[in-house]
């Protein structure tokens, strides 16, 4: 409060002073306050941490590398092992299976009993055959006594010929008789001739007369007779045929035994050989793999006992797409994983392809979805240690490999111009697109055949957020 009237005075002084010609006045020299200073820089700072905060960050990204190397193109499928020769040993007869004292895994020999049933039953059936086929050729035998005699045929024989005689000779006696007869009537025109010229008496010409009546009588009598003595030859005839038929009519009864005969000798043989059949032999050296009827009970023909094989002998059986089927020739390798308990790698080449069955069959996915398959076989080509029958195996069959091959990672490639492959290279910690064209590929690599160059780094699995020049950095 004191200053204020010396500064207003100076102040008033200063006005009043009286300026020199060619005397400049100097401008007085801006001076800042220290809190100016300090907001400015305050202000600037904020600034560039706001700039720093809002540029544009490199996405963090997984980078691969083109190389080369040795590439395989292959067939990936489920497969699982079996035995190559499999023996499944079937009950041969019906009967009482006895129990199987065998157990999985142990070894047989060829011509080893490995199953017995029971042959009571079937020797039991062996003797009733027996019993029947003696009957029915008992029965055949006893044919012959219905067959007549030959003395019979030949008594009616005999007695054909005696009435053919007795015909004749009535035939003879009726032309004798017709000739008398044609004689008396002769007599008789005489006679009435002679009566009318008075030469001889009326009686005489009656006796010619009666002599006329009688002799056709007499005709008329032998020709019945010969009508009888010919009837009495078909008879006789008849007769002689009745005997021949009842000669030929057990010629059916002998053809009924003899089907009846054979019917039974051809079931005794097969009973015979069932019975023989009882005690079931193994066919093979080798392990028993499988048993279908451990305990005792009654068994069919045909129903299975048990299975026989050599478990070192195994084949891969790997069902497979039929649009992969087509790419697979035999003779390609297969390569078998090792599993999840050691390298990720699978194991080198342990079978080949061996054959591709020419027919396919239908199969249910896992999602319902109906595929055509078909079963590759493969055999190994070292004893498979570490396998045993119907295990699960995954392959991989190599339809298609190539050494010192320029390759990409498959997840460094996306799809761009519709149908055309295109990457993102990595230079200069900025992604660039580039289109390339690849050749065979697997499920993790793919052949480089332009486009690309040995150690240049690629972008893996690329998202939308990738665009051309945007700065990248690797994980």
């Amino acid at each position: 409060m004191k200053q204020l009237p010396q500064q207003l005075s100076d102040h008033a002084d200063n006005q009043r002073k009286p300026l020199d010609v060619g005397e400049r006045t100097a401008p007085p020299s801006p001076k800042l306050p220290l809190r100016k200073i300090a907001y400015l820089t305050a202000g600037i700072a904020t600034f560039l941490l706001i700039v720093w905060a809002f540029r544009p960050a490199p996405v963090l990204v997984d980078i691969g590398r083109v190389e080369r190397g040795e590439l395989q193109v292959t067939v990936d499928a489920e497969g699982k092992t079996r035995v190559s020769d499999r023996f499944v040993i079937t009950a041969e007869a019906d009967g009482h299976l006895a129990r199987i004292l065998l157990s999985e895994g142990d070894p047989v020999t060829a011509g080893m009993v490995v199953a017995q049933i029971d042959p009571l039953t079937l020797n039991a059936s062996v003797q009733e055959a027996i019993g029947r086929l003696s009957e029915w050729r008992a029965q055949r035998a006893g044919v012959a006594t219905q067959r007549p005699k030959a003395a019979t045929i030949e008594q009616a024989r005999t007695r054909i010929r005696a009435a053919e005689a007795r015909q004749q000779q009535a035939e003879a006696r009726v032309i004798e008789v017709q000739a008398a007869l044609a004689q008396a009537r002769r007599d008789r025109d005489r006679a009435q001739q002679l009566e009318a010229a008075g030469a001889i008496a009326r009686k005489d010409r009656e006796i010619a007369e009666l002599n006329e009546t009688t002799k056709a009588k007499e005709l008329e009598a032998a020709i019945l007779a010969a009508k009888a003595d010919a009837s009495e030859v078909e008879v006789a005839r008849a007769a002689l045929a009745v005997v021949q038929q009842e000669q030929s009519d057990p010629d059916y009864l002998l053809r009924v035994y003899d089907a009846r005969i054979a019917s039974t000798e051809a079931e005794l043989s097969k009973l015979r050989d069932e019975a023989g059949r009882t005690d079931i032999h193994s066919p093979v050296s080798g392990k028993v793999l499988r048993i279908r009827q451990k305990s005792a009970q009654f068994v069919t023909d045909g129903t299975p006992l048990l299975e026989i094989g050599n478990p070192n002998k195994l084949e891969l059986v790997i069902d497979v797409l039929s649009s992969d089927a087509i790419k697979i020739q035999p003779g390609n390798p297969i390569l078998l994983d090792q599993g999840s308990d050691q390298s990720s790698k699978p194991m080198p080449a342990q079978a080949k392809v061996r054959l591709v069955e020419p027919s396919a069959f239908t199969k249910v996915s896992a999602l319902g979805v109906e595929e055509q398959r078909v079963n590759v076989i493969g055999d190994f080509v070292d004893s498979p240690q570490s396998f045993g029958d119907a295990y699960r195996v995954d392959t991989k069959i190599v339809i298609w490999n190539g050494k010192n091959i320029l390759k990409t990672p498959m997840s460094s490639l996306f799809r761009c111009h519709q149908s055309a492959w295109c990457v993102f290279v990595v230079e200069n910690d900025k992604a660039h697109q580039r289109q390339i064209v690849i050749g065979h590929r697997s499920d993790r690599e793919a052949e480089v055949q332009q486009g690309l160059n040995q150690g240049e780094n690629l972008i893996l699995h690329p998202t939308e957020q990738i665009k051309e020049g945007m700065q990248v950095t690797s994980r």
